[in-house]
C-alpha cells in the first residue's frame, strides 16, 4: 500500500506592492515639485519645438570646409590638456602621499592636506577659468592654469585613495629595518602605486579634453572660444563640425588610454 506524498507547501510571499507604489508616488511628487520650482513650461516647449528641430537638422549637416579654421584652436585645446595634466601629475604625486593615511603618519598634517585639496576640488573648473581670465587675461594661459588646479585635486583624491588600499608589507619591513617614512614610501610603496597613478593620469587627460572646450566659453582659450563665436552668430553647421572634431579626439584618446591601461595592468 502506497501513501501519497503531500505536495510541498510554498511559503507565502509578503505583500510588498504598496512599498513600490509608495516609492513611485514619492519620486513623481518630487519630480513635479521640482518642475514647478524651476519653472518648466510645457506649452512653451511645444511652441518652440519647431525652432529646436531646425537647429537639430543644422547640427546634422557639418560644414567640412570649416575644418582648416578650427585646427589652430583644436591644437591649442590639446596642448592645454596635455600641459595641465603633466603639471598636475608632477605636483599631485607627492601630495597624494601626504594625503594618504598609509603613507603620512602625521594626522594633523594629513587632515590639513586633505582639507586644502577638498577646497580646491569643490571649485568648478569653469569658475577657476572665469576668475583667472580676469587676472591673467583671455587666452590659453588662464585655461591651462584653471585645468591644472582642477586636475591637481582630482589626481590627489584618486591616487591617495589607491594608496589607502595598497599592500603595506614592504613599507613595514623597510620601517622595521630603520628606514624613515619617506624612504619607506619611496622604496616600497611608490613602485606598487605607479601603475594606478599612470592610469589616473590618463583618465585626467581624457577629462581635460572635454573640460578645455568648456572653459574656453569664458575666454580661456582653445576650441571654447571658437564655439562661443560660431554659437553667437548661429552658425550651427560650423558648430556641428567642431562637435564632430571633439568626438573624434575623445574617442581616439579613450582608445589609446584603454590600450595603455591594459598594458600597465598586464
Amino acid at each position: 500500500m502506497t501513501t501519497a506524498v503531500p505536495a510541498q507547501v510554498r511559503p507565502r510571499k509578503p505583500h510588498t506592492a504598496w512599498k513600490a507604489w509608495l516609492t513611485l508616488a514619492v519620486v513623481v511628487g518630487i519630480t513635479v515639485w521640482t518642475a514647478f520650482a524651476i519653472g518648466v513650461d510645457v506649452p512653451e516647449l511645444i511652441r518652440n519645438a519647431g525652432n529646436g528641430f531646425t537647429n537639430l537638422v543644422a547640427l546634422t549637416q557639418p560644414q567640412y570646409d570649416f575644418v582648416v579654421a578650427t585646427l589652430p584652436a583644436l591644437a591649442q585645446t590639446v596642448q592645454m590638456a596635455v600641459i595641465a595634466t603633466a603639471i598636475a601629475s608632477v605636483i599631485g604625486l607627492p601630495l597624494s602621499f601626504l594625503a594618504s593615511r598609509a603613507t603620512n603618519p602625521s594626522r594633523g598634517f594629513l587632515l590639513a592636506v586633505r582639507a586644502v585639496m577638498n577646497v580646491v576640488r569643490a571649485v568648478p573648473d569653469l569658475l577657476y577659468a572665469a576668475v583667472l581670465v580676469s587676472v591673467v587675461g583671455v587666452g590659453a594661459l588662464s585655461g591651462t592654469m584653471a585645468l591644472t588646479l582642477f586636475n591637481l585635486a582630482i589626481v590627489v583624491k584618486l591616487v591617495s585613495e589607491a594608496l589607502d588600499g595598497v599592500d603595506l608589507g614592504g613599507q613595514e619591513a623597510a620601517l622595521a629595518g630603520g628606514a624613515t617614512w619617506s624612504q619607506a614610501d619611496r622604496s616600497a610603496v611608490l613602485p606598487e602605486i605607479l601603475p594606478a597613478f599612470a592610469s589616473q593620469v590618463l583618465y585626467t587627460l581624457e577629462l581635460n579634453i572635454r573640460a578645455s572646450t568648456v572653459i574656453g566659453l569664458v575666454g580661456a582659450g582653445g576650441l571654447g572660444l571658437l564655439i562661443d563665436r560660431v554659437r553667437t552668430f548661429y552658425h550651427y553647421h560650423e558648430l556641428s563640425l567642431i562637435i564632430v572634431e571633439i568626438l573624434v579626439v575623445v574617442l581616439v584618446l579613450e582608445g589609446v588610454s584603454s590600450w595603455l591601461r591594459r598594458r600597465l595592468a598586464g
